[in-house]
């Protein structure tokens, strides 16, 4: 190895290749800050779930105040970082006062969260205890830190939403945009492989498999050919539907009904009306009325994974 070449080499693509370098440009946000705070937020969200001791009643508003200092430094300094990158005309204080916004929300948040924990609970057989749920149930890590980030995008900040969703999807397997609108008592089963694109709103008490897809079917291209950016793309999801394992949902104007079932390998480019069951008889899509023998996990044979 020739380490002067090497430098030289890599001089040179800097200079050459200029597309996939940051450099002499606004500090961007730390990939590992992001991660220090993602895992802080866990613990605020659930104080004595993942501390190394015991928490004490007792010792709870002393840990609140450390905890509370940390993340807002931490979440400060990554808010202003991602508004220089977007030039804001006053990242300082327009940092400040979203951290103070996001940190105000976190109670109503937790009140949500709460929510996709039970359904977890409530929606699986092999859940023994709620406590099992928040410490071995990817889909809480995933969902929640969406909810989070999905804050943060309402407030229109750049990169720090995603890189807070990334993530969980790093770590779970599952890939929500914080754009996706979401409601209560959510569940995400198995968790591994789901996506779920920027404009999907999913109703109340909505259950999804692994490998379901939440994604746009086509994209409007400019004069160049490129991707408009914006603009509705993905599905919406209506209250108490079930989508089972590796079901594709595609487009900006496709609805899922409330009350309905999509049997696993489904793959729909459009709308299902409420009270309906939509999975495959040979090689044929059926998608027939909902009757009460359909209860998801009761006869159910032709969808069931």
């Amino acid at each position: 190895m020739n380490p002067h070449s090497i430098k030289q080499a890599l001089l040179e693509s800097y200079a050459r290749d200029g597309g996939i370098n940051h450099l002499d440009g606004v500090n961007l946000p730390s990939q590992d800050s992001v991660a220090e705070l993602a895992r802080d937020f866990m613990h605020l969200l659930f104080p004595g779930y993942f501390e190394q001791s015991s928490l004490a009643q007792k010792d709870v508003p002393a840990w609140l105040d450390r905890l509370l200092a940390k993340i807002d430094q931490r979440l400060t300094t990554e808010l202003e970082k991602s508004l220089r990158f977007s030039r804001d005309a006053d990242p300082t204080s327009n940092a400040r006062r979203i951290a103070t916004d996001l940190l105000t929300q976190l109670p109503a948040i937790r009140r949500i969260v709460q929510t996709d924990v039970t359904a977890a609970y409530e929606g699986d057989p092999a859940a023994r205890s709620i406590e099992e749920i928040i410490v071995a149930y990817p889909c809480v890590l995933a969902i929640s830190l969406q909810r989070i980030a999905h804050v943060l995008y309402q407030l229109q900040v750049p990169l720090l939403p995603r890189m807070l969703t990334e993530y969980g999807h790093e770590r779970t397997g599952v890939d929500i945009h914080p754009g996706a609108q979401i409601d209560t008592h959510f569940f995400i089963d198995h968790c591994a492989g789901v996506v779920i694109g920027e404009t999907a709103t999913i109703g109340h008490h909505v259950k999804l498999y692994q490998g379901v897809t939440l994604g746009a079917k086509s994209f409007e291209v400019d004069g160049t050919g490129l991707p408009i950016k914006g603009g509705k793309r993905h599905p919406d999801i209506e209250d108490h539907v079930t989508i089972y394992a590796h079901a594709t949902i595609l487009g900006g104007d496709t609805r899922i009904g409330a009350h309905t079932v999509i049997g696993g390998n489904v793959w729909l480019l459009e709308s299902v009306p409420a009270h309906r069951i939509a999975y495959y008889k040979g090689e044929d899509l059926v998608i027939r009325p909902r009757q009460k023998k359909d209860t998801p996990g009761v006869d159910a044979s032709d969808w069931m994974i």
